[in-house]
């Protein structure tokens, strides 16, 4: 019930109220117009069908256009409303411009690392190609393995994350899509403020959206008076805008260029199961050590000067490293980004590449399941070639609704061999997918359209490492202790709740 209030006295609300006052008024006057002038309504039709050719003449998913034209063509006037607000994932020109100088300015300290690609291609076609995917496509380059740590669970995270905070000698960086007071949060702001004042430089940045129900307005003045660099990403206006469309999902901390943490989890304490939400909150993370690192540099600078709109050196960022400062591991790491602005679905395309390559499993932690064809198709493909697909989703959910759209997909996958569990213990928040014993990706990226289609988004592609064994062993004891869904459970669901799924799939992209 606290919870509740919170969140219905929170500016996230009042700004949800003033833009729902906004789009009434929009209609309002549209109807009035519609009413006053004979002609109005056939305007409104012409607008709504130029609109859906619009729509249908991008290069985006089908699902997407097929969505926004039912409701543009079926309502047209909150239809064509609603895809001002929420449909639109492009950016002003002007936006995408600085964003892209900002990218080519970070990574141009990164290397194109040529001799560690010919080395993943000589182990394996297949995975050198998706390698060179993911540095051509997204810029950001494979590594050698100089230390990497998996966490099978948030709660493993703050220690480790407090104890590299602690070792800083030169800055700490933090991107986060949520911030919440808690033991989580005010241990390492804690923690943070001390640096400071021994004259480490320490930056963070959240999500405003992200954060709106959970700190106060202006939070990011209180940490300024830690000590701390703050900025809130995107912030929050009560005026319609697709820029509000583009949240930053990504979840990093960076110590001195030479320690990464990232993973699902966020500064809010059901991450770490200091506070119960949803019964067990099981998340993934990983900590990143040696040269692999300077891929969340170049990514944090780009959207910390792209927030500020402040350029700088970012030079002295990009860490050297002395011989043996890190002991080489097995296998290869390779950070990668993902961006709505620039027209390339890397986690979506990096996920798809898995899938299409595996050859005996592929094992996937998702909160959400609202899948596009292709991805559908993919997943339904490698079940129905004897490929071991297996997807774990919350046995308790977060959002009920988005729940009965990820359950409305589970008839076709179940159908093509495909194996789904739900997590008993509670709700699962990982994003991890783990093939063949030999690759893996763990990051911030969900199985949703937002996910892939309109946030800015992190993760790391593995191959060969020896964490690969454990992001396997995390994936079957998490089978032993979910409910494994059956066809003929999900075939004779109650009517009516197959028939809410089937409206919410057909609209899954508005959401």
């Amino acid at each position: 019930m606290a919870r509740l209030i919170k969140m219905l006295s929170s500016r996230l609300m009042v700004w949800a109220i003033l833009m729902l006052a906004q789009v009434g008024w929009f209609v309002s006057l549209v109807l009035y117009f519609n009413k006053t002038f004979p002609f109005a309504g056939v305007l409104v039709q012409i607008a709504a069908v130029l609109i859906v050719l619009i729509i249908v003449n991008k290069e985006t998913n089908p699902s997407f256009k097929l969505a926004w034209s039912v409701l543009i063509l079926g309502i047209p006037i909150l239809g064509i409303t609603m895809y001002y607000l929420f449909g639109r994932t492009e950016i002003t020109k002007t936006n995408r411009r600085r964003i892209a100088i900002m990218h080519e300015k970070s990574v141009k300290f990164l290397s194109d690392n040529e001799d560690v690609m010919g080395r993943i291609s000589a182990r394996s076609r297949g995975a050198g190609k998706q390698s060179d995917y993911i540095r051509k496509w997204s810029d950001f380059p494979p590594y050698d393995n100089y230390g990497l740590t998996y966490y099978m669970s948030g709660d493993d995270t703050l220690k480790p994350i407090l104890d590299a905070i602690d070792g800083a000698k030169e800055y700490i960086f933090l991107e986060f899509f949520i911030i919440e007071e808690g033991v989580f949060l005010n241990s390492i702001l804690k923690a943070l403020q001390k640096k400071a004042l021994e004259g480490i430089e320490v930056r963070m940045m959240y999500d405003d959206f992200g954060s709106a129900t959970k700190v106060p307005l202006y939070y990011d003045k209180v940490i300024e008076g830690m000590g701390i660099q703050c900025i809130r990403f995107n912030p929050l206006r009560p005026f319609l805008s697709v820029v509000m469309n583009n949240r930053d999902h990504r979840k990093m901390i960076i110590v001195d260029g030479k320690i990464a943490f990232t993973g699902g989890f966020n500064l809010a304490d059901e991450y770490i199961n200091q506070q119960e939400r949803f019964g067990y909150w099981k998340d993934n993370g990983l900590r990143i050590e040696g040269p692999a690192v300077s891929n969340f540099v170049a990514m944090f600078m780009e959207m910390w000067q792209y927030s500020t709109r402040e350029k700088e050196d970012e030079s002295p960022y990009f860490a050297t490293f002395k011989e043996g400062e890190f002991v080489k591991q097995p296998g290869y790491i390779q950070p990668y980004a993902d961006s709505p602005l620039d027209r390339e679905k890397v986690g979506e395309t990096v996920y798809l590449n898995i899938i299409n390559r595996a050859k005996d499993y592929i094992y996937i932690f998702t909160p959400y399941l609202i899948i596009d064809n292709e991805m559908m198709t993919a997943l339904c493909n490698a079940a129905k070639q004897g490929v071991d697909v297996r997807i774990v989703t919350p046995g308790i959910p977060d959002k009920k609704l988005v729940f009965l759209m990820t359950q409305s997909y589970y008839v076709t996958l179940l159908e093509a061999g495909v194996r789904i569990y739900e997590f008993r213990p509670g709700f699962i928040h990982a994003k991890t997918f783990v093939c063949d014993d030999v690759i893996a990706t763990v990051g911030t990226i969900n199985l949703d359209y937002r996910s892939l289609y309109m946030h800015f988004e992190c993760g790391v592609w593995i191959h060969r490492a020896n964490e690969i064994s454990q992001i396997k062993e995390d994936a079957l004891n998490t089978f032993s202790i979910s409910e494994e869904i059956t066809y003929e459970k999900e075939i004779n669901r109650n009517w009516l709740i197959k028939t809410i799924q089937g409206v919410l799939r057909l609209l899954a992209p508005i959401f």
